[in-house]
């Protein structure tokens, strides 16, 4: 069936007020000319584009002076920062952080809340998980309806199809269901993502802005208590989707370490803190995991290998090399060599890790035939994750108000 001449141009109207609405998220307030050149559409669009989102309370228009000229002055468009709100939740395994951002993007208000350790039942958490919503926005002293979507992230398992936490580090399968106890919320859209999804999908962003190109692919790897993984690409559309694959828990080697999912020799009963405190103190590789291990716990241990102890050196080198043989299945699965951004409270011990990750990532016939992964170190992963919350979901608020 052939879509209407009207609903073929309200499509386009639509994907236009998008394209102008991202184009100010990502580069700030632009003139009505920058607008133009930004987009690629005429002048004349770019006005009625910017009069219809400045008449629905979108945008705002700021006059400036020319810089040593006469003349009018220069009129910039920027997104109305009070249009519409965001909170970002990042869980970790020792705290859960809160964010509140506006419509620009902006952080307005944080605050952390450390977790109880190996006393919490899930409904305790979901409990003081909405009490800590609602100070937030209490603290913000913005009416809840304000919130446009409220945006969770965890290492784990989430269910693509609703915000269910199916496995978590802490929770193991006790499922955390997000969605029904945040149903009732002031009417804001849940969504709940792998971290490591929003590091790739926030990092990829700021690398093609840095190249001033676009990304083939990317992958980047989250080293810390869990082992996270997420993998860029372009589609069929040339549009960039995001993974994140279970990395952490692929089976990795019959070696008898028993990992927190409850499988043996998996990546992270490895390369996880917990792995490598378990193997440098040489305890059975059976011990059960450590739900959380203090990085001044890690530390102690990196610099002990540091000085020649052999466990502890042993440790970090298998950890090493648990990653790179998982890394190298990765590639030869993708049947390309994209780029690797190593995050995480890990990366401070890439010294430690780096002879095991080239020796198994060597092992692979990829690498040998088509070169080793360009290495990018990144360290700044809590930026990360809240770049790709605030991303993502601005995006869809803008798809809905934009129309």
């Amino acid at each position: 069936m052939t879509a209407s001449p009207r609903a073929s141009t309200e499509a386009v109207r639509h994907q236009n007020n998008g394209l102008v609405l991202k184009v100010l998220r990502r580069e700030g307030p632009l003139a009505h000319t920058d607008l133009s050149a930004a987009t690629g559409l005429s002048s004349a669009t770019v006005s009625a584009i910017t009069s219809h989102l400045e008449k629905n309370g979108l945008l705002e228009r700021r006059e400036v002076a020319n810089a040593g000229q006469r003349g009018r002055p220069r009129a910039l468009f920027a997104r109305r920062r009070d249009a519409a709100h965001v909170i970002a939740a990042r869980i970790s395994s020792h705290a859960v952080q809160y964010s509140l951002a506006d419509y620009r993007g902006t952080m307005i208000d944080r605050f952390e809340e450390a977790r109880e350790q190996g006393t919490e039942s899930p409904k305790r958490f979901l409990d003081g998980f909405r009490a800590a919503l609602e100070r937030l926005i209490q603290r913000s002293r913005l009416p809840a309806s304000s919130i446009s979507t409220i945006s969770i992230s965890s290492k784990g398992l989430v269910d693509r199809e609703g915000a269910k936490l199916l496995w978590s580090p802490v929770f193991g399968y006790q499922e955390l269901d997000f969605e029904t106890a945040l149903s009732d919320f002031s009417g804001s859209r849940i969504h709940l993502f792998n971290e490591s999804l929003l590091v790739t999908h926030a990092l990829a962003l700021r690398l093609e802005k840095n190249r001033g190109a676009p990304l083939a692919s990317l992958a980047t790897l989250s080293l810390g208590h869990s082992i996270g993984l997420g993998i860029a690409y372009r589609d069929q559309h040339g549009d960039l989707e995001i993974r994140a694959p279970n990395f952490g828990h692929m089976l990795h080697a019959s070696d008898g370490k028993l990992c927190r999912c409850g499988a043996i020799g998996c990546i992270e009963a490895s390369a996880g803190f917990y792995g490598i405190l378990r193997m440098a103190f040489e305890v059975p590789p059976d011990t059960i995991p450590a739900k959380f291990v203090p990085l001044a716990e890690m530390e102690k241990i990196a610099s002990r290998a540091r000085q020649g102890h052999r466990a502890s050196e042993y440790a970090f080198r298998q950890a090493g090399l648990a990653l790179g043989q998982g890394l190298s299945r990765m590639l030869s699965l993708a049947e390309e060599t994209m780029p690797i951004a190593i995050t995480g409270p890990g990366t401070r011990f890439m010294d430690l890790l780096t002879r095991g990750l080239d020796e198994g990532l060597g092992q692979s016939q990829h690498v040998r035939v088509r070169g080793a992964p360009e290495i990018l170190i990144i360290t700044e992963e809590e930026t990360l994750v809240f770049e790709g919350h605030v991303d993502r979901a601005l995006t869809e608020i803008d798809q809905d108000l934009g129309g």
